[in-house]
């Protein structure tokens, strides 16, 4: 079988979130189930210099521009990349969606409209010869490949999986014109969206099957809860919508092994572990060294989607509770400041970094007693996953795949030996101080504690169970 994974990002080459994980790790697993494999991403700065001898593989005319297709594999791996490359509309300061200063490129529809188109191409042979069986696309950025595929005969079919329904690829109809869109997409069957272009409408419409990252959020789609306007749709197109759930590469995220951690460390030795990188993070963060506090890990983006707010308002209730909050993450400015304020103002209580730092997120999943993710929702979520593999309790609400991954630590769960955290109902600044409530009552209680851990440990969430469910949905 021959597969072409289309997406916007992918370790190692560029990430912004959970998206880059899945097409840096699930191609590799695919691959080692004998699928043949060929990743597809636009040619960023500097991407290219991260190839091995990358070597044209030929040029596609699109929009009336000539875009030269790269290929070749990462230093030691032999998974090969193709980079179409346009430096006008890749090779840009900033990550891909977003200008030095946070803002969406005002000609995004333009970029991944032409993306998208390439990659279609691309799939019919038209660079290189190699044709694929399936397409698996990955959310708005490439939701016009399934629609060119289909005005062409002999097209292979088409996956297309959505990371997070918020972001629906949505733009004006001028834009629509602009990219030269046939006009017959236009309707309510096609690409329209309340009087817009949406990209993200165009792969649910227009590919044979339908993918989230979770079982729990493919249901909660369907719902107006989270169906950000597409839940009818989504509801008409149910046959063919299914949810794997995301795995992690436990070759990076690996205790014993984590090149990050001043003390690597597995279930056997744990306690020692956990306990040298707690010291850690507390110096690194200018928290002092207090053996008694339950320290509690939170990462990611600041937005209202992750819950940030909802910190922010659970504070008052939270520094009641003998812990040390450490967070690390950057996005809202306004969330920002707001931290940064509330930092100052609780000395020796939070500690804070604002921005992103690979080895210190490693150090709070392994210094942290429990792990915070109060997210509205949830498509998938990676941190929890990291966190039972750490040995830290996740603390989450029950959405998405929260609910999927964490076992809620209750009575009989706590006997049976299976819960692996504690899930709150409510996303709310009550919910969340119940559950860390909850959480440091369990790490107070020793044997409780030392359960969760080793259920958590004991959990597999590598790649290869996902791997095998796609290459099912693919056959």
């Amino acid at each position: 079988m021959k597969l072409l994974f289309a997406a916007s990002e992918a370790v190692p080459l560029v990430k912004t979130g959970g998206l880059a994980d899945v097409a840096g790790a699930l191609p590799g697993a695919l691959a080692a189930l004998g699928v043949d494999v060929r990743v597809v991403l636009p040619a960023y700065r500097g991407a290219l210099a991260r190839l091995v001898e990358p070597q044209r593989l030929g040029e596609l005319v699109v929009r009336g521009q000539r875009f030269t297709v790269w290929s070749g594999c990462l230093p030691g791996s032999t998974l090969v990349h193709w980079l179409i490359d346009y430096p006008w509309l890749y090779a840009r300061d900033g990550d891909p969606y977003h200008d030095p200063q946070h803002q969406p490129w005002t000609d995004n529809a333009w970029r991944f409209g032409c993306f998208s188109e390439a990659v279609a191409r691309l799939a019919m042979g038209e660079a290189g010869g190699w044709k694929p069986d399936v397409v698996h696309c990955h959310d708005w950025q490439t939701g016009l490949v399934p629609a060119w595929l289909k005005l062409r005969d002999g097209a292979p079919r088409c996956v297309f999986t959505i990371h997070n329904l918020a972001y629906g690829g949505v733009f004006p109809r001028s834009q629509f014109n602009a990219l030269g869109l046939p006009p017959g997409w236009w309707s309510l069957d096609g690409v329209e969206f309340h009087g817009q272009l949406s990209m993200l409408k165009a792969g649910l419409v227009f590919s044979d099957a339908i993918t989230t990252v979770s079982p729990t959020y493919a249901r909660e789609i369907r719902t107006p809860a989270f169906g950000h306007g597409f839940e009818g749709l989504l509801e008409h197109l149910s046959p063919r919508l299914s949810g794997i759930l995301n795995g992690i590469d436990d070759s990076i995220w690996n205790p014993a092994s984590d090149p990050h951690l001043v003390q690597t460390y597995n279930a056997g030795s744990v306690r020692v572990g956990k306990r040298a990188n707690r010291r850690a993070i507390q110096q690194e963060l200018g928290l002092p060294q207090d053996e008694d506090a339950v320290v509690v890990g939170m990462i990611g983006r600041l937005t209202d989607q992750k819950g940030f707010d909802l910190l922010l308002a659970a504070l008052p209730g939270l520094l009641k509770l003998p812990i040390q909050l450490v967070v690390l993450g950057s996005g809202d400015k306004q969330l920002e400041n707001a931290l940064a304020r509330e930092a100052l103002q609780a000395p020796g209580r939070i500690g804070l970094k604002l921005g992103f730092d690979e080895g210190l997120a490693h150090r709070i999943e392994a210094g942290s007693d429990l792990f915070l993710m109060p997210s509205r929702f949830e498509p998938c979520g990676l941190n929890q996953m990291y966190s039972q593999r750490y040995g830290t309790v996740p603390v989450v609400h029950r959405t998405g795949g929260l609910a999927d991954t964490v076992t809620d630590a209750t009575p009989r769960t706590l006997k049976q030996g299976t819960a692996t955290g504690v899930v709150f109902e409510h996303a709310d600044a009550g919910g969340l101080v119940w559950g860390i409530t909850r959480g440091v009552e369990l790490m107070r209680n020793d044997l409780a504690a030392l359960g969760l851990i080793h259920a958590g440990m004991s959990r597999d969430f590598g790649w290869p169970a996902a791997a095998r469910q796609y290459r099912a949905l693919y056959g």
